[in-house]
């Protein structure tokens, strides 16, 4: 006897991150002009606490990291992910390997960030452990993608 599978495109942690993003923008658009950026800078550092200890070791030092390369990024959720924003555009995010369950976190940048190299280029970047090095790269790209 074969089971029918109901499938509707999306799965259960895509649908999750959706209804994540459907609360964030909801949270935003109640906040206040004067207290949004901290606010949401606190919604932030609450999703990184809330991480498993490997995944917020990272997101905690990429936060550190990209608020010294580019302070003029807001920190702001993003589908449920640290995402740092430029112009009130997403232009950076952190994706935690447990997030998805893969087996790695990712560095992603979207369209926003200037990082155009010839006809293609890396856009998401697999973290495992930020070395001095590793943070050296991530460093110049934040400097590239905001300049």
């Amino acid at each position: 006897m074969t089971t029918k599978q109901n499938f509707d495109g999306f799965t259960e942690d895509e649908r999750a991150a959706m209804k994540e993003h459907a609360k964030e923008l909801k949270a935003a658009a109640r906040r206040s002009p004067r207290t949004a950026k901290a606010d949401a800078e606190q919604d932030v550092l609450a999703k990184i606490a809330d991480m498993e200890p490997a995944d917020r070791a990272l997101a905690e030092r990429l936060h550190a990291l990209v608020k010294a390369a580019a302070p003029s990024l807001t920190p702001r959720l993003w589908y449920g992910m640290p995402a740092y924003a430029k112009d009130g555009k997403v232009l950076c995010f952190f994706q935690s390997a447990q997030k998805f369950k893969s087996r790695y976190a990712t560095l992603g940048f979207s369209d926003v960030a200037t990082l155009d190299d010839g006809p293609m280029w890396p856009t998401t970047y697999a973290l495992t452990t930020l070395t001095p090095a590793v943070e050296s790269r991530i460093t110049a790209l934040l400097t590239r993608a905001t300049s």
